[in-house]
This record gives structure tokens, sequence and C-alpha cells, in this order.
């Protein structure tokens, strides 16, 4: 879930009345679109949000200019790097790829997904775990190598997601406009990438306020900036002493920036539509959140999503037979090196209370 810098002011909610229980059990929905209450016509069609109050105000430039300026600059960073992404094939085709920018793209995807998996999203959005203060910091500035946005936008975001998941409210729901079949690939493409470009900011106060306290996150999620041109520069200086020529730093600029960072980016917003759409459903959740398993080593164990959702707080969520979570993993090894602690894993006795059984009526 890629965002822009934090320098946009912030905005509230829709007036209307959404729905407002965060909890994880399930919600019997009337007929309708899927996961909305009844007599919401689509998402989209919600009033002009109010500017928040106490929004940060962290840039130079105002209102629309500013505005004007992030927007740019995220297409700018979707775009340069899909097309790196879109040539990389041919180019292997032609030219080869070397082992060291292999190894540097791996590297630096992995550093930055579960910078992201284990960091921005089970531990600063939901708290599956507490850490010590070394490693927190090491996990948001991990997350921010993903140059996926601030973490404190990022978590809010998050946090809002689940409160209203797949319903009036949400982000990013593929259901966005409807559930016929060219409503849903509208939705899709809204929850996969669009939703970033929409001028109705999440409050960032309201939704990590915990973040926010802190004053070396908060410093962290300011420097954004920084940590993206850390993550892009660490490949092409690694490359470029290794080979000690400009050809290696260009070769590995291409495939451990460029590419890396287009391929982590898609993975992630998969999660946001393609796990919202489609996958089995083996647990009660309140929305239409499914397991996607060809997406679950390139996600770290994200894509066990319909888990997730049913049991939000949870370390892992691949928690069946051969369902690889690599996320899940690290966090037990860091919890036995006793960085990590009270760490929240599944328990067999709510599992079962929360898996589906026959007849059990569907909540989305």
């Amino acid at each position: 879930m890629t965002t822009t810098p934090e320098t946009a002011p912030q905005r509230t909610q829709s007036s209307r009345s959404p729905r407002t229980d965060a909890s994880d059990s399930p919600t019997a929905h009337k007929p309708g679109r899927p996961g909305l209450p009844t007599g919401t016509a689509t998402l989209d069609r919600l009033p002009a949000p109010r500017p928040a109050e106490g929004g940060e105000t962290l840039g130079t430039l105002a209102g629309d200019q500013r505005r004007t300026v992030e927007q740019v600059t995220l297409l700018l960073f979707i775009t340069i790097p899909f097309l790196a992404l879109v040539a990389a094939v041919p180019l292997a085709w032609g030219w080869g790829v070397s082992w060291l920018d292999l190894g540097l793209m791996t590297a630096m995807y992995f550093i930055g997904c579960h910078g992201i998996t284990i960091g921005f999203h089970r531990y600063f959005t939901h708290s599956s775990f507490k850490a010590k203060r070394p490693l927190r910091i090491a996990l948001a500035v991990a997350g921010s190598l993903a140059v996926e946005g601030p973490v404190v936008r990022w978590v809010a975001d998050h946090r809002r997601h689940h409160k209203f998941s797949d319903a009036e409210g949400d982000p990013h729901s593929p259901w966005r406009y409807g559930e016929t079949v060219p409503a849903l690939m509208k939705g899709l493409w809204w929850a996969h990438m669009a939703w970033m470009f929409d001028r109705e900011k999440t409050p960032q106060h309201k939704y990590a306020p915990d973040l926010i306290k802190d004053p070396v996150i908060r410093r962290i999620s300011r420097q954004f900036v920084l940590w993206t041109a850390v993550s892009l520069l660490i490949p092409p200086v690694i490359g470029g002493l290794v080979t000690w020529s400009w050809q290696g730093a260009l070769t590995a600029f291409f495939w451990g920036s460029l590419v890396r960072v287009a391929l982590l980016h898609h993975v992630t917003w998969s999660i946001n539509s393609i796990c919202h759409a489609v996958g089995k459903r083996p647990f009660k959740s309140r929305d239409r959140s499914g397991n996607v398993w060809w997406l679950a080593v390139l996600s770290c164990g994200e894509s066990w999503h319909n888990l997730h959702h049913a049991d939000p707080t949870s370390a892992r969520h691949g928690v069946q037979r051969g369902q690889i979570d690599s996320s899940a993993r690290l966090i037990r090894w860091f919890e036995l090196a006793g960085w990590a602690y009270d760490v929240r894993w599944p328990q067999a006795k709510r599992l079962e209370a929360k898996r589906v059984r026959p007849g059990d009526a569907d909540p989305a």
C-alpha cells in the first residue's frame, strides 16, 4: 500500500455513518453490495471531506500546489520502476543478468518486504508482538526501505482499512463500485493503485496517535525521502564497488533498485486487490478477504489474508499445514533471541471457533 511522503493536509472520513465496529467478529449484512450496509450504492459517492483538525503541515507548498507535486512524484515512482519491470524480461533474455545483480535484488527485496510485513503491518499496525527498542527502530527503517510510504501514514491507512474492510470508508476495497464484472474490474484497479491518488487522506492523528507520540518513529517517518534515497542507492553503490565499473553500478541500479521496487510494490498492492476479490476463505471474517497461495512466498506470508482478517492481531497468517509464512518464522527467531516478546501466536481453540463450517452464511 504505497503512499507519498507526509506533506498532504489531513482529511476526515465521510460524513455518512460508516461501520464503526472494528472487532474481528463477523458482521451480518442484509442483501445488497458485498460488505456494505444496506442502502449504500457505491463507495465513491461520498460527500466532500472536511479538513481534519490538528492535521500535519510538514511542507512549505500550500494547498493544490502541494497535492499536485505529491501526485506527480507518486506517478513517477509508480511508472519508472514499472517500465523497468516490463523491460526486465527482454533485457535478461538478450543480455543476461549477473549473479551479483540477482543477489542484490533478492536481498533488498526481502529486507524491504519483511520490513513491511513484520514491521509496518504485524508490529506497528496490529501489535502482534512487542519489540525491544533497537528492533522497533530497525523495523521502521527496514519498512521504509520498501519505498511504500512513511510508516505513520502506512499504518494509519491500514488501520482505517481494517476498521471498514470492504465497506464504506475502506480506502482500497475492490468492491467499491459494485459486484458486476465491469464494476469489479474497475474496483480492482482502484484497490491496486488508483486509491493512492485520492485526495481524501486518512487522518493520522486519529488512526496512528501512538506512533506520532514516539519522537524516533515520527522522525523516521518524516525522513521517508532520505530512506527512499538510501534504498535506491545501496544496490548501485555495492554493484559499482564490487565490479569497479560504472556498468556494474548501472545494472545493479536497474535490477536491485528499479525492478526490485516495482515487483515489491505490485506484490503488496495485490494483497489489497487480488486477496480481497478471490481466494479460499476457510475462516469467518466480515469482509471478502481470501487466501491466495501463489503470492505466499513473494508476499512473505501476507497472502494468507483470510486468516489475517479473521484474527488481525495474530503474528502468524499461514496457520494451516503447508502455508509458508516467512514473516512468522522471523518473528519466532526474534522471540528466541529475546528481541521480541509477548508474541500473539494463533491459538487452536480460537482458530477452531473461527473456522467456516458447512451451512455457515457468508458474512460478506
